[in-house]
């Protein structure tokens, strides 16, 4: 994650979590297709298909991209302050029950805490890791600078569209697994990999910590030869400093996403995971 250096205005909306003038910002009467990310740190935080019209004198969005946006009470014990997960940047405040959108949702967000990508500039690229238990992988991939969008799921194995139950019983050849699709002109593949190597022990076989089982395997799911090429190479560098790679290379197929109930679970629940840890290895 690297934080951009912000105007005088900018900190003090972003850092201060000072408020802009109401109907100045040059995203409040904006129509255009895209993605709003975060002014600070470049993660994605917003569709423009979740945008509304408010009349409030902010951009409002009914709904965030999932996990990209936190929420704190805000210091005046009244309303509910919304921050970007990857940088903590002030965006503004949320308000529920209002009925102004089917969502019954209002993100209420300065405009100079983002900037906007426009929909035919945007490129995105999948990945898929698997590296444990995947709250824990979600938890670190969704918040690198450049990652649209994370989905934790199970893939690798022989049952379709299989339950948590069916894949915990160990029957179904499926591992827990992580689908990321991201911005290439953000985040490269190669950083990626290398934040999915940093965040697990990837010495392990078949468990993470105190989960034991196949689908907690450690495994790479490329979907080209450029991703597998990377993959190896990384796989590589890290045989040369002495550690025994326990983690696969594996084509990619079909990924079935899990219960919503595990989609961004440590952001829902405000828990830290118990067996990731980033540590610098590269």
């Amino acid at each position: 994650m690297s934080n951009q250096k912000l105007t005088p205005e900018e900190e003090r909306v972003i850092v201060q979590k000072g408020t802009e003038r109401p109907f100045s910002g040059k995203y409040y009467d904006f129509h255009e297709k895209g993605t709003y990310v975060c002014k600070r740190c470049g993660a994605a935080l917003y569709r423009s298909n979740a945008k509304f019209d408010s009349s409030c004198g902010w951009p409002s969005f009914d709904a965030e991209i999932a996990g990209a946006v936190k929420s704190q009470t805000d210091a005046d014990g009244m309303r509910t302050e919304i921050m970007c997960t990857s940088c903590g940047a002030h965006l503004g405040h949320v308000f529920v029950g209002e009925g102004l959108t089917a969502k019954n949702t209002r993100h209420c967000v300065n405009s100079i805490a983002m900037n906007f990508i426009p929909e035919d500039m945007a490129k995105t690229a999948t990945a898929v890791f698997a590296s444990g238990c995947f709250w824990g992988t979600q938890f670190y991939l969704q918040q690198a600078k450049g990652v649209l969008s994370t989905s934790v799921g199970f893939t690798g194995g022989r049952t379709a569209n299989p339950s948590y139950e069916e894949v915990s019983s160990g029957t179904t050849g499926h591992a827990e697994a992580v689908q990321v699709i991201f911005d290439p002109s953000l985040i490269s593949y190669k950083e990626l990999v290398k934040l999915f190597f940093e965040t697990h022990d990837f010495t392990q076989v078949n468990r993470q910590g105190p989960d034991i089982g196949e689908q907690y395997r450690s495994e790479i799911f490329y979907s080209d030869e450029t991703q597998k090429q990377t993959a190896e190479k990384l796989i590589h560098i890290l045989n040369e400093k002495g550690f025994k790679v326990a983690t696969r290379i594996t084509p990619a197929g079909a990924f079935w996403k899990a219960e919503d109930y595990h989609q961004n679970y440590y952001q829902k629940n405000g828990h830290q995971p118990y067996c990731h840890v980033y540590r610098k290895i590269f």
